[in-house]
């Protein structure tokens, strides 16, 4: 059976984020995961929480300014500096959080920028990243996105993220798979997971084409979640996706796979 987290970022937007781990484990998540927690006290967060009882599982590390184009920063040569810091503040919000996971996105490739020069930045932030995690026991994760979604995103298919990933040599560096943009990029699902596996720390799902909760698209969830069962999967699976009308309305996916007697909020 698939262990089910929310992502808080897009679920439950009915709310403030703060209020978010409550409505969770109303619903019948055990465990959330925050995009970027940083706009919020780390300490505060910690303890809504702990009070909803709940883990934290998984944050992105900072991805730079997302209404300036921002989707990740980890490529860039000119942003190393900014990478490492952002390194820096995500461990202060993991070790708050008790979160072990923190995802690293790797940004858009500014125009007739070479490939070469972003793949070698890539892997030598990752190596940083993961060196500086590996010492507070935390893994990191790298997570490959369509370019419809994402246009211009350095690093978008299953192959390529492996094969950085390998390249980087860090044994705390695993793949971060979203169904949703790989079905887009690569299809071949069953396969695809079978075949990569042992490389992947955490999935994500949302449905496609418009990135709704799973049964709204083409994406036959049922089979894969009992694919993923017998391969043998038993890490986290997000449910990162936009809600079609309210976050409640759309669990009904869910259900089987959540504990319906949620204790949680104070």
């Amino acid at each position: 059976m698939p262990r089910l987290c929310a992502n808080i970022s897009l679920l439950f937007n009915e709310v403030d984020l703060p209020e978010r781990f409550d409505a969770a484990a109303r619903a019948g998540f055990r465990a959330v995961e925050i995009q970027f927690p940083y706009a919020f006290d780390a300490a505060m967060l910690a303890e809504r929480a702990r009070r909803a009882g709940v883990e934290v599982v998984l944050c992105n590390l900072p991805g730079g300014d997302f209404e300036r184009g921002d989707r990740g920063i980890a490529c860039l040569p000119a942003r190393v500096s900014e990478f490492r810091d952002g390194v820096a503040l995500a461990l202060r919000y993991a070790r708050a959080l008790g979160c072990r996971r923190l995802n690293c996105l790797a940004g858009v490739a500014p125009p007739r920028s070479r490939g070469e020069t972003l793949r070698d930045t890539l892997i030598s932030n990752l190596r940083f990243a993961a060196g500086e995690l590996a010492h507070e026991g935390v893994e990191l994760l790298l997570e490959p996105a369509n370019t419809r979604t994402v246009p211009g995103f350095f690093l978008r298919n299953t192959v390529q993220a492996a094969d950085i990933i390998d390249e980087a040599r860090a044994p705390n560096l695993s793949l971060q798979y979203d169904l949703f943009h790989m079905q887009i990029m690569d299809g071949d699902l069953a396969r695809t997971i079978e075949t990569f596996l042992p490389r992947i720390g955490h999935m994500q799902v949302a449905d496609v084409p418009d990135r709704h909760e799973p049964g709204t698209g083409e994406i036959n969830f049922p089979f894969l979640f009992d694919w993923i069962d017998r391969l043998g999967y038993s890490k986290w699976i997000g449910a990162e996706y936009v809600p079609a009308a309210g976050t409640e309305a759309g669990l009904g996916w869910a259900r089987a796979y959540l504990e319906p007697a949620a204790a949680g909020g104070a």
